[in-house]
């Protein structure tokens, strides 16, 4: 299954979500999170800094998102972990 990007309607499409990533962290701009303000690199970095480091209250506030957005985001998270490699996404991007 090939994993596109979505940012932006990008479109790039990738074999592997580790590629995906890489993608996303190294060609894309910067996303600030609006509940904390941290800057993250966007897509799935910038999901799982805001599902994880912020109360789902906090993300709905923040984003003006809804229960439908919420489950889309946590399902991409839950694919990405459970199909990516991302100990080697890791090194990859300690290069």
């Amino acid at each position: 299954m090939p994993w596109e990007c979505g940012i932006d309607g990008c479109g790039v499409a990738f074999e592997d979500v580790e590629s995906l990533i890489l993608h996303q962290v190294t060609e894309h701009e910067r996303h600030e999170c609006k509940v904390c303000g941290t800057i993250v690199p966007d897509g799935y970095p910038a999901i799982r800094h805001a599902l994880t480091d912020h109360s789902r209250a906090e993300y709905v506030r923040a984003y003006g998102a809804d229960s439908e957005d919420i489950r889309q985001r946590e399902q991409v998270l839950e694919e990405v972990e459970r199909q990516g490699d991302l100990s080697r996404l890791a090194n990859e991007l300690k290069r």
